[in-house]
């Protein structure tokens, strides 16, 4: 089993990137997150991947975080939910985003992400809030709990993808008699800097 790759970046996709280890150059298939990570061209790093096989496919997908590999493989246990949808996940949220998403039961920031209806994302939530209140729920903070979805959906609705929007939201402090309007308000300063 191939659980980690160290090497030198030579090419970088949209959603992959070709790393050179020894006499080999592997192709990985990697989130935004992970892509926004590596550097330049040239650079050395080291992955955390999940060697995903099939009897029609053999793809390795990488991972600058053991969270981030440990929610993919969570995410792909799910009836209906392959490695394409779960990299749009981790792409889309961040690990923090996701595991909040799902204790809290928050459908709706779940099928703002492309490819993920409000079933599916009940079917997420469904099959992995149990396996997660185990382990993380200590590594989670309380402040994208409150996030209010119609701030997201109207950020979303704007144009900004559903993690800037969420970055934005949860940065801003929760006072007492804040409004949608106030979050979106804030939320479009800290996006505007």
């Amino acid at each position: 089993m191939i659980v980690a790759i160290e090497g030198t970046v030579i090419n970088k996709g949209s959603n992959s990137v070709i790393i050179k280890t020894g006499p080999l150059s592997v192709l990985l298939y990697v989130p935004g997150s992970t892509i926004a990570k590596l550097g330049n061209i040239g650079s050395n790093v080291s992955l955390y991947t999940h060697l995903y096989v099939r009897e029609d496919m053999l793809a390795l997908y990488g991972f600058s975080t053991w969270q981030e590999l440990n929610i993919f493989e969570q995410l792909i246990t799910v009836t209906g939910i392959g490695p394409k949808v779960a990299l749009a996940l981790l792409t889309a949220l961040n690990t923090e985003q996701i595991i909040t998403a799902i204790l809290s039961g928050n459908t709706d920031l779940l099928s703002q992400v492309p490819g993920i209806g409000k079933k599916t994302a009940g079917r997420i939530i469904l099959d992995l809030k149990g396996k997660l209140e185990k382990g993380w729920e200590g590594e989670v903070s309380s402040s994208i709990s409150s996030l209010d979805n119609d701030a997201l959906a109207a950020l979303t609705g704007l144009g900004y993808s559903v993690r800037e929007a969420t970055q934005a939201l949860s940065n801003i402090p929760v006072t007492e008699g804040m409004t949608v309007e106030d979050k979106i308000r804030l939320a479009l300063q800290r996006l505007a800097r």
